[in-house]
């Protein structure tokens, strides 16, 4: 389908190009976003009219974004999850998670504006991209780690212990393992160690039953 672009889309165009993009790219985003609308001599007809009121438009909301960006750049957030000892997570940081992260530092914003070059799969800095208009990308760093004190560490530059574990009683644990994975996906380490456990119940207990017929033998 051939498109009137009437914003600067990445990859595609600027104001005014006429692009031809696949019709589910169009129909499922352009077109209701009003991002763009179907080429036809009708809507270039329309297009030349309101061209300077929509250049307007987009000065006023680049000035805006523009503002935006300098509050934002470089602004630290942190992110608290759990994690292994070699400092990856137990799932991947998400871009609601630094939706939510931004909100709390009372930016909101959506969450397709958050661009994660790749996954955020382990503690320590990471840089993030937040797009705020078309033309305007504001980088923010996202701290994750598993503590704030943790998270200040890194701020100021020093190693954190990733064997220092903050302490958890067991049921605290398991409650938080809980929210963190989804059911029969908890890492063979840590269901192994249940294993574990479990066995020296059961033999502590087949002793106990042990000692007690022996008891009523005797007698």
């Amino acid at each position: 389908m051939e498109v009137i672009l009437l914003e600067r889309i990445d990859r595609l165009g600027q104001m005014g190009d006429v692009v031809k993009v696949k019709d589910g790219y169009a129909r499922n985003f352009l077109l209701p976003k009003r991002k763009a609308l179907r080429a036809s001599k009708e809507n270039l007809d329309f297009f030349e009219k309101e061209k300077v009121n929509l250049e307007a438009r987009n000065l006023k909301e680049k000035s805006e974004a523009e503002k935006i960006q300098k509050k934002l750049n470089e602004k630290n957030f942190v992110i608290i999850r759990q994690a292994g000892e070699t400092g990856q997570l137990y799932g991947s940081v998400s871009t609601n998670n630094i939706k939510e992260a931004l909100k709390d530092g009372n930016f909101e914003i959506a969450k397709n504006q958050v661009v994660l070059e790749k996954p955020i799969k382990e503690l320590g800095i990471h840089s993030v991209g937040i797009k705020l208009h078309p033309e305007i990308e504001a980088r923010i760093f996202a701290i994750v780690s598993r503590t704030k004190n943790e998270a200040n560490s890194l701020i100021k530059g020093k190693e954190i212990n990733l064997e220092d574990l903050p302490a958890t009683s067991s049921s605290e644990e398991a409650i938080e393992l809980e929210e963190v994975f989804e059911e029969g996906a908890i890492p063979e380490e840590l269901s192994s160690e249940d294993s574990e456990e479990k066995e020296q119940t059961e033999e502590s207990k087949n002793d106990d039953e042990s000692l007690a017929d022996e008891s009523k033998d005797s007698k």
